[in-house]
């Protein structure tokens, strides 16, 4: 089982959260937390597999958080799940090290989807924030990263900044899910990352 942490102090959120996660069959709800605090002096005996972890906290807020976690954690893969969805959160939590960022408002299917990405190895970020992540990283591309890029490429980034799913674009398509995966490491490997996350980050560093 995929063990599950929650730093979250709304009390009927976590209840709800806890409920839906323990009915999988994949993942389990280790501990859950109601401050950075807590979590931090807990979570550093008893790391789970994916934390997930909202902005607001008493005390130390989520993004400061994910950073301790970083450092004191590197194998535990932390999902923003949050009602906040300015661009500074969201970006500061990637910077941070958040590897997916999800809104509250989410659907159940969503949030169990967005963890077996996040456990498949992927970056789930609602349709929202990917949109926004996504218009951040093509206003800031260097023209000749932009340049290389071929107009299949640009077609399966504009599907994936809608929030599409690897299977969605490639029905969309009519191509297949090994094509699609195929042509985002062409683009990853033109702008020298490694996923969505990477690239947000590498670009936060060039306009520093």
């Amino acid at each position: 089982m995929v063990k599950v942490s929650i730093i979250e102090d709304d009390k009927h959120f976590t209840e709800a959260l806890v409920e839906l996660i323990n009915q999988s069959k994949k993942f389990h709800v280790l501990h859950t937390y109601v401050s950075s605090e807590d979590a931090l002096a807990h979570m550093v005996n008893h790391p789970p597999d994916i934390a997930i972890v909202d902005i607001k906290l008493p005390g130390k807020n989520g993004i400061d958080l994910i950073a301790d976690f970083k450092n004191l954690l590197p194998d535990t893969l932390c999902m923003v799940c949050s009602y906040y969805d300015d661009n500074s959160y969201v970006f500061n939590a990637l910077r941070n090290g958040a590897v997916g960022y999800i809104l509250k408002d989410a659907k159940p299917g969503e949030i169990m989807n967005s963890l077996d990405e996040l456990h498949k190895g992927g970056a789930p970020m609602s349709r929202y924030i990917a949109k926004k992540v996504v218009s951040f990283f093509e206003k800031k591309l260097p023209p000749k990263s932009l340049s290389e890029i071929t107009s299949r490429e640009n077609e399966i980034l504009k599907y994936i900044s809608t929030g599409m799913q690897i299977k969605e674009v490639a029905e969309k398509l009519f191509i297949s899910q090994f094509t699609v995966k195929c042509h985002l490491k062409n683009i990853y490997s033109k702008l020298h990352v490694n996923n969505r996350v990477e690239a947000i980050n590498r670009l936060n560093n060039l306009n520093k």
